[in-house]
């Protein structure tokens, strides 16, 4: 299926918007605090509050009135018809808004019954019927600006939410309407994940940037009339438009008011059902066969490669390497080169006398989503040669200490089978030639595993060091880069799996307690249908 952007112009976009988004812009560049609406009043604004209480209690005698009613009851018809056309068919009768839920579950799906909880009467009490339809709108809205570039990037986009959002257009969905990602499977045994062979040869494609957007042209006479190949190119102004829209449903009201009491009641009502179905779960999870904590996958994300190991693991390297290869040069500084025991004599420290305490490499919390944090304070013993030498891709020994960690780590998450692990690698910015660096050293240590998904963190200037080396070389100039490319590339499975793969969405293989699948789904499928009702309700009554 071709893509094509959908083009907007600022004509379109309505004052409202354009006003609030502005109203976020200047915000977020005064560094203001506090110019956002509270969703709560502070107990020292008695007089605030009580006025607020009385405007609540006069909207709701206003609510009172025949156009009013009649659209609530419309939202309500509307609400539940809605409903009842997205559950699925092996949900039974699904959800209802004023009845409760009792499901006829087919037996053979084996799905677990659980007890349900159900809010009836007026379920959009606290706010207006008006602000309801806009905090609807404003929602469906953003979700619809997500599918858009979800289905632009090929990322994966929610079946059931797709589903919901032709239907708040009155379009049918089909699955020929879904847009999955280009997967590349894992090398399979026996197959060399390093090879070269098989590279893309270089098609002669010319490449320009315009107004911040990478265009491609098939041929030098298409670069200089600006025929550039037929793509779906993203315009400025158009998400410009977007991002507007978005910032005006962050400063819009009604939208905060109810999302904050929406998202109370949906944490509220979890817990709920926890306290109500707990006991039915762990009963559905021991009876798994050869299922425990022990033997079921579990991945370690957010991890740096500098930290994938634990203390004491790099604290027996470095007092194993120190033994055994102590004259070797390991760190160059003001043009000579040291050896590893000479290093140590410089910080007055012998390896043998190291300890967990002494080498204080623990990443813990202090470090998580802290970069400034994490360069400055991991740093064994406190010094900056040390995680030169140990912990660098780029440095005397070309990271050689540093691959052999990780493919220590990586051999014990292998021996465990079911332990994976996500780690990062940097791109500092220093070079634009930091890639097909970081690319030699992944390839010529062999540091892949078959346990280990690897992701690069990238610095913010992603045009003039990212972009420009991947960019200005083709495959066969650069084979390492492209191979490098290919194993560290994010993994995500898509509805086809090749042959040996397992699903994971299987209770039998991956231990996951359907109680609490199918409460999400019924609770996605009762929000999804709020906002529909709605926005249903607001084009006009039924007929």
């Amino acid at each position: 299926m071709r893509r094509q952007f959908p083009r907007q112009s600022m004509s379109d976009v309505d004052e409202r918007l354009r006003v609030l988004a502005e109203q976020v812009y200047v915000s977020a560049l005064k560094d203001q605090q506090g110019t956002m609406g509270l969703y709560t009043m502070h107990e020292d604004c008695p007089i605030e509050a009580h006025e607020d209480l009385q405007r609540a209690l006069q909207r709701d005698l206003e609510q009172q009135a025949d156009p009013f009613a009649k659209r609530k009851r419309d939202l309500i018809l509307r609400r539940s018809h809605t409903l009842s056309l997205h559950l699925p068919d092996w949900l039974g009768l699904g959800p209802r808004p004023v009845q409760p839920l009792t499901p006829e579950l087919p037996p053979s799906l084996n799905v677990p019954e659980f007890q349900r909880v159900t809010i009836s009467g007026d379920y959009c009490a606290g706010i207006t019927v008006d602000d309801y339809e806009q905090a609807a709108q404003s929602l469906l809205t953003a979700l619809l600006i997500r599918e858009k570039y979800s289905r632009l990037a090929y990322h994966r986009f929610p079946r059931t939410t797709a589903r919901f959002l032709q239907e708040s257009r009155d379009r049918p969905w089909s699955t020929d309407q879904e847009v999955l990602p280009e997967m590349t499977p894992c090398p399979g045994e026996g197959q060399d994940p390093y090879s070269t062979e098989g590279i893309p040869d270089d098609l002669g494609y010319l490449l320009k940037m315009r107004d911040g957007i990478i265009e491609v042209y098939d041929r030098p006479e298409d670069l200089e009339q600006s025929r550039p190949h037929l793509l779906p190119y993203p315009d400025l102004e158009t998400f410009a438009i977007d991002l507007s829209q978005v910032l005006a449903m962050i400063a819009d009201g009604p939208t905060k008011t109810y999302c904050h009491r929406r998202l109370n009641f949906l944490e509220s009502k979890f817990h709920l059902h926890e306290m109500l179905n707990e006991m039915a779960e762990l009963k559905e999870l021991k009876c798994v066969a050869h299922r425990d904590f022990y033997n079921v996958r579990k991945v370690d994300t957010h991890i740096h490669a500098a930290a994938c190991m634990n203390q004491k693991h790099l604290l027996k390297f470095i007092k194993a390497s120190s033994q055994t290869e102590a004259d070797r040069e390991v760190l160059e500084q003001d043009g000579k080169k040291l050896t590893l025991k000479q290093v140590f004599e410089k910080l007055h420290t012998d390896p043998y006398d190291l300890t967990v305490d002494s080498l204080d490499v623990h990443a813990g919390r202090q470090t998580f989503h802290r970069f400034d944090k994490f360069n400055s304070k991991y740093n064994p013993v406190g010094a900056s040669e040390l995680r030169e030498i140990y912990l660098k891709t780029d440095n005397c020994i070309n990271g050689e200490y540093f691959a052999r960690l990780i493919k220590e780590v990586a051999a014990e998450l292998e021996e465990s089978k079911y332990q994976y692990s996500e780690p990062r690698l940097s791109i500092y910015g220093r070079s634009p030639k930091e890639w097909h660096s970081l690319s030699l050293w992944f390839i010529q240590n062999k540091v892949y595993s078959p346990n280990m998904r690897w992701m690069i963190q990238i610095p913010p200037d992603i045009f003039g060091l990212r972009l420009v080396p991947l960019r200005h070389s083709d495959p066969q100039s650069t084979k390492e880069l492209h191979v490098f490319q290919y194993v560290t590339r994010e993994q995500l499975p898509g509805a086809e799996l090749p042959p040996g793969w397992s699903r994971g969405n299987d209770i039998r293989k991956t231990n996951v307690a359907q109680i609490r699948m199918t409460y999400r789904y019924e609770t996605l499928c009762n929000e999804l249908s709020f906002l529909v009702g709605a926005v249903k309700s607001e084009a006009g009554p039924s007929q």
